[in-house]
């Protein structure tokens, strides 16, 4: 009976919602569709300070993983555990942290305080705005539009809402910018290129044009869609190819890893590549998340046409203007101070400790207006938890050997490069034991109510005491600043995780 039930809750849900398709869902198993693919996750370990002091990772600004867990709960069901990347359902929302200054790319924000989840354990929160650059006032765009045609695109989450959000994004296109359509199924073919952005009849036919049907030829349609872009390249602008597709390829691992690699070289001529996501039941969240990393780009998943205004249209700015490229971060942590430490989520953005001064090593780029936020949890010097050796190889010349700065609990090094350039620069900033406070920010509630419902979907052996009415009270007591509802959206999200797992 209680399954029963489900699925009809299930099958309301969906007519609410306007869907046409059950998104793939197994109604027999009620499981995820099995043909998403999704890259595995391994939740990043505490580490003892004295066996490693320093902490690497790339900057990332994607937020598909939140849109996508979204749509999983929309249908009624939990997401897969491999779905759930924290950094990118933190990074979804906006912060309430100052700007940075006249004359400066980036203010540094930070909070010191408990974690929520587990007794005797502290909770950091590291956050990066950068300045923000109104839109109308950027270089020119030179975008060419690889829009995914096959067969598989065919239902109504996929190609038609796609049309959709283009017909939001032209709204906002500007004399100086240049749009370009290529498409591809079981051959491709240039719908527009190089397009007058100001007729906007031209391109909205273009669109109109958009059919699905036939197979799938992704290679050839990047390779395609790379020489339009070098053909209407921009000196100086912002020259990018915007994937739009549910990763459905049917290309093998060779050409996936060819695809990578042609991003890549070409990512270093100037021409970045930005991934929209589409759809259900076949979607290969690997294979496009991968694609936009190479690409210097954002990865977004879409899955109502309110989410395409939000990456299109109220985040125009952040989306497609670059103002901090290769953006690496860099905490070495006082062992005086500090026990052990564990980097919340970025699993595939952890780098080496020498990539950070290597200037050929890419790391994530951020856009204009950004706020990049990430979490360590900290277990403070006189906690009793035991955390495991993991052995090291060993580090010349730190700053902190147990004896010195007693007063301060790490050093923060951020470099970046600016968009022209291949030269890094660095920011440094020292963060004190007196940070410390049993009264964080509401935004610090609100990021850390996020991580914490990311523990619970993920089932993470690190979720502590986490429970859904914590999150909930947390998140709700911090929705005084809410643009556009989506933190009050997160709380509906919480309780209906909740109903599901009790439902379960």
């Amino acid at each position: 009976m209680k399954k029963l039930l489900s699925i009809i809750a299930l099958a309301f849900a969906l007519t609410l919602v306007g869907c046409s398709t059950p998104y793939g869902l197994d109604y027999e198993s009620g499981l995820p569709p099995t043909g998403e693919t999704y890259a595995e996750i391994t939740d990043n370990p505490f580490i003892r300070t004295i066996d490693r002091s320093v902490s690497t990772f790339s900057a990332d600004v994607d937020t598909a993983s939140y849109s996508n867990i979204r749509r999983f709960l929309n249908q009624g069901i939990l997401p897969e555990r491999d779905a759930v990347r924290i950094e990118e359902m933190v990074n979804y929302f906006t912060y309430d942290i100052d700007a940075p200054q006249a004359g400066e790319i980036i203010n540094v924000h930070s909070e010191y305080s408990d974690a929520p989840w587990q007794s005797g354990h502290k909770l950091l929160m590291l956050g990066l705005k950068t300045e923000d650059i109104q839109f109308d006032e950027s270089v020119g765009m030179n975008l060419v539009f690889l829009i995914d045609v096959s067969g598989s695109m065919f239902s109504s989450d996929k190609l038609p809402l796609l049309k959709q959000a283009l017909y939001l994004l032209i709204e906002n296109l500007r004399p100086i910018d240049r749009i370009s359509i290529v498409t591809y199924a079981g051959s491709t073919k240039v719908l527009l290129e190089g397009g007058d952005s100001t007729d906007k009849d031209e391109i909205i036919q273009a669109l109109d044009r958009l059919q699905a049907s036939g197979s799938t030829a992704g290679a050839s349609g990047i390779n395609l869609a790379y020489k339009v872009a070098k053909e209407n390249f921009i000196e100086g602008g912002n020259n990018r190819i915007i994937l739009a597709s549910d990763g459905d390829f049917n290309v093998g691992e060779s050409s996936v890893g060819g695809l990578k690699a042609l991003i890549s070289e070409e990512r270093d001529h100037g021409i970045f590549l930005s991934v929209l996501g589409f759809g259900t039941g076949n979607y290969r969240d690997d294979i496009m998340e991968s694609l936009a990393d190479h690409g210097n780009g954002v990865y977004y998943y879409i899955d109502s046409l309110k989410e395409a205004e939000k990456v299109l249209v109220h985040e125009l700015g952040g989306t497609m203007i670059t103002v901090m490229k290769d953006v690496k971060l860099q905490v070495e942590f006082n062992p005086a101070s500090v026990k052990a430490y564990r980097l919340i989520g970025y699993e595939n953005r952890v780098l080496d400790y020498e990539d950070y001064e290597d200037d050929t090593k890419d790391a994530g780029d951020i856009g204009s207006g950004h706020v990049v936020i990430a979490f360590y949890e900290i277990i403070p010097v006189g906690s009793p938890t035991e955390v495991l050796t993991i052995e090291f190889d060993p580090i010349e010349d730190l700053k902190y050997d147990s004896t010195n700065y007693l007063d301060e609990l790490l050093t923060l090094s951020i470099r970046y490069k600016e968009p022209t350039e291949n030269t890094s620069q660095e920011i440094q900033k020292v963060i004190l034991n007196e940070a410390y406070t049993t009264t964080p920010s509401k935004e610090f509630q609100f990021g850390s109510a996020v991580v914490e419902f990311g523990l619970l979907l993920r089932e993470s052996k690190y979720k502590g005491t986490s429970s859904f009415d914590a999150i909930i009270e947390r998140a709700t007591n911090a929705l005084e600043f809410d643009p556009h509802e989506y933190r009050s959206e997160f709380v509906r999200l919480v309780e209906m995780a909740k109903n599901i797992s009790t439902a379960d």
